[in-house]
């Protein structure tokens, strides 16, 4: 993931002094921190991402509205077991009693946050028919205090479901005795609250889709989908957790059976349901699938290129770095057969830390009968002609390739997938939060490479 954002500050700002008694406050410049060890470098890049995400919140959620309002989500349509959002909105209202309020008379901020989450747990309820469970919380915004007296009217809806959580607004007004006569309340807080369900067995429950019926409705039904973005990057970009190793040994005798497991392993990846559409720009559109804390991403272009052509392009891993600027270089090591081939492959930089580099098989498939796709699967092997280097850091593809389907004698559609490994999720957290394009950059650059090579993978100019 490219960095977009300014350099990490080591300063706090300076305070001058109301006036001559007053006591005269100095600059204060902060040493930087001395990084000594390796996992002193990952911590403090972790903790200049998270400081970029906190800073760039506000500006990234306008643009995620922005994009959200140029296509129609597809999970809008028509379908059966929709629940019209009125169906949701939950209003409740609370006197602010002294318990309530601070010896100034101002009501604690912990008090409204109580009567927020409960408001918000029916509200969420109405759609589960069974008690939610918090999740998270995206954001409790104190805009203005209420005192002792103030009537708080809270009005709770579900803004969006997505699978088995689903995402609950609140707002909060404030009445005094004259407001609440003539009806003109102030706002003074508003929350976004995520929850889940479980049924008898504890596992979890499927929420049915909402259905956005006004303008409103829609506003707050893509807003959902914008912040559930930023969770979902921030999520990546912050959680830095040990990879346990899922590559399997390399075996020549056993090549048979470990190239028919990477096919399949895409076939499943490919089938699973629950995609959800976070993007789609022209012929691209990007889906996430996120299952027990494993995220997958679907990327969809529409090529205009022969399917056969397109097949022969990006099964040659050697001109992947013509078009995708997270390989630096790839070669072949192993020439299996004429279906099978492992890679060596480096890529660059991010995040401060060395370069990455990687072992893959890719599995190649033509398809049996018409109607079905091309097939180039990819997974991360262990090969002992090839271990780490001090000068990289070793990572890896747990499941990816890519799937091209014909549309005509003359276009076709390329699915590409990825199931993310911790080792190379910063090429897309920043991506998914939304502060990032190189998802859309590199599947540009893809169909631009696809549309105008040849079919020996040389550029047509002309």
């Amino acid at each position: 993931m490219s960095s977009v954002f300014p350099a990490e500050q080591h300063s706090l700002p300076s305070y001058s002094s109301p006036g001559p008694g007053a006591k005269r406050w100095m600059d204060i410049h902060l040493k930087p921190v001395t990084l000594l060890t390796e996992q002193d470098h990952v911590e403090h890049n972790l903790a200049s991402e998270r400081r970029k995400v906190r800073l760039h919140h506000e500006d990234t959620f306008k643009n995620l509205m922005k994009e959200n309002n140029k296509f129609e989500d597809p999970i809008c349509d028509e379908e059966e077991g929709m629940v019209p959002t009125s169906g949701t909105s939950v209003q409740s209202i609370e006197l602010v009693l002294p318990p309530h309020a601070n010896h100034h008379g101002n009501t604690f901020g912990g008090q409204i946050m109580a009567w927020m989450e409960t408001v918000a747990t029916i509200s969420a309820s109405r759609l589960c028919g069974a008690h939610p469970l918090l999740k998270s919380v995206d954001m409790f915004k104190f805009r203005g205090p209420s005192t002792v007296g103030d009537r708080l009217v809270f009005n709770a809806i579900v803004n969006n479901t997505f699978q088995t959580c689903v995402e609950v607004g609140v707002r909060v007004e404030a009445f005094d005795c004259q407001e609440w006569s003539e009806g003109q309340g102030r706002h003074i807080n508003s929350a976004f609250l995520i929850y889940n369900a479980v049924d008898d067995k504890e596992e979890l429950v499927t929420f049915p889709r909402i259905k956005p019926m006004s303008e409103e409705d829609f506003r707050r039904y893509r807003g959902a989908i914008a912040r559930k973005r930023i969770r979902l990057g921030r999520k990546y970009v912050i959680s830095h957790k040990e990879e346990v190793s899922l590559c399997v040994h390399w075996d020549i005798s056993n090549q048979g059976a470990l190239s028919n497991a990477n096919v399949e392993g895409l076939k499943n990846l490919a089938a699973r349901s629950g995609w959800e559409v976070t993007s789609a720009v022209e012929k691209i559109k990007i889906y996430t699938l996120e299952e027990h804390d494993i995220l997958s991403v679907w990327v969809e272009k529409h090529v205009e290129r022969p399917a056969h052509v397109t097949y022969h392009l990006l099964s040659d891993f050697t001109k992947r770095p013509l078009w995708d600027p997270h390989y630096v270089s790839c070669e072949v090591i192993d020439w299996v057969s004429e279906a099978d081939q492992i890679y060596y492959i480096t890529c660059p930089v991010v995040n401060g830390d060395k370069p990455k580099d990687l072992v893959v098989l890719v599995s190649r498939r033509r398809p049996l009968k018409d109607g079905d796709s091309y097939m180039v699967a990819v997974k991360s092997v262990i090969l002992p002609s090839v271990p780490p280097s001090p000068q990289y850091i070793r990572s890896e593809i747990i499941c990816a390739g890519f799937l091209i389907h014909a549309i005509n004698s003359s276009s076709c559609t390329v699915s590409y997938f990825n199931q993310i490994s911790a080792s190379i999720s910063p090429y897309f957290a920043g991506n998914l939060g939304g502060w990032s394009k190189s998802i859309e950059e590199t599947a540009a650059s893809c169909i631009q490479f696809l549309e105008n090579a040849t079919e020996d993978g040389s550029i047509n100019i002309f």
